[in-house]
């Protein structure tokens, strides 16, 4: 567990007045001036009495100055000389580099021009999502964008994927060919996990009274229990299972929009839809 740290306010203490560092100051600064004063003395002696040797010894220094002057600018030249013969051998080089790329492409291109090459076969389109398991090899997204292509495909506007957390049970939201505000909810399953009650009770709660669905179905890749189709006619849900789906996506079948409303028959129920029957829905959801 980390340990909340507080800022730590800093405070600037006063500098004080400390006699023994300012005598030692002065001390030191009277010692100084009596070693220049000395120094200035000696030298104005040497001037007036040895003014030969003053004459030498001034010589001298100018000498040394400017020989040392002279030492570092021949350093410098030096320097600089090798940095610009290490800039030209890399431009040498840059341009051998280039040279040599530029004669590889054109004899590529006059290889290429003598001996043309195969035309590399293009990639086929993707593959339609014609079986079941196509469907069940896609993770839920995939899935959704897939049931919302259906929907698209089969002339619904405004198609939307609004699947996702906090989607309240609305993957796909459109609005079917005659104006119908449609909501689904994809469910992907495997065989052996049917599509249960809680699932359907779940979606019957917020696809009418939240999403003001017109047709409200649940499509998933299994199946449904009794309980689930039994709670979804009363609420008037279209369930599309695995093979109303493949039906769907075939056209063999119709869409879930298409027969809402029908009393499921045993023909219909063959195919993979169900669907609520409307004298019962009032029960779920009121009238709207």
């Amino acid at each position: 567990m980390a340990i909340p740290t507080h800022p730590v306010r800093r405070t600037r203490r006063e500098r004080r007045f400390d006699l023994r560092a300012t005598a030692l100051f002065f001390v030191l600064l009277a010692i100084v001036l009596c070693v220049l004063a000395f120094l200035a003395r000696t030298a104005a002696g040497i001037v007036e009495h040895r003014p030969l040797w003053a004459g030498v010894l001034a010589a001298l220094g100018v000498a040394g100055v400017l020989m040392s002057r002279s030492g570092w600018r021949r350093v410098s030249v030096a320097r600089c000389a090798g940095r610009a013969a290490r800039a030209l051998e890399e431009a040498a080089e840059i341009a051998s580099d280039a040279a040599s790329t530029q004669a590889g492409t054109d004899r590529v291109t006059a290889i290429d021009q003598t001996f043309p090459r195969p035309a590399e076969p293009r990639a086929e389109a993707t593959v339609p999502l014609a079986r079941l398991a196509d469907y069940a090899e896609l993770d839920p997204d995939g899935f959704e964008e897939a049931v919302a292509d259906l929907c698209a495909a089969h002339g619904c506007r405004e198609v939307e994927v609004v699947g996702g957390a906090g989607d309240l049970g609305a993957d796909v939201l459109a609005l079917t060919p005659d104006g119908r505000r449609l909501v689904i909810q994809c469910k992907q399953y495997g065989d052996a996990h049917k599509v249960g009650s809680q699932d359907m009770q779940r979606f019957g709660g917020t696809c009418f009274t939240i999403h003001e669905a017109d047709v409200a179905a649940l499509v998933t890749t299994s199946e449904f229990t009794d309980p689930a189709l039994e709670y979804a006619r009363q609420c008037g849900i279209v369930c599309v299972d695995g093979p109303g789906l493949l039906a769907w996506r075939h056209g063999t079948g119709p869409s879930p929009w298409q027969l809402t409303g029908a009393a499921a028959t045993p023909a219909g129920a063959e195919r993979g839809f169900a669907y609520g029957d409307p004298a019962e829905a009032d029960e779920c959801h009121g009238a709207r």
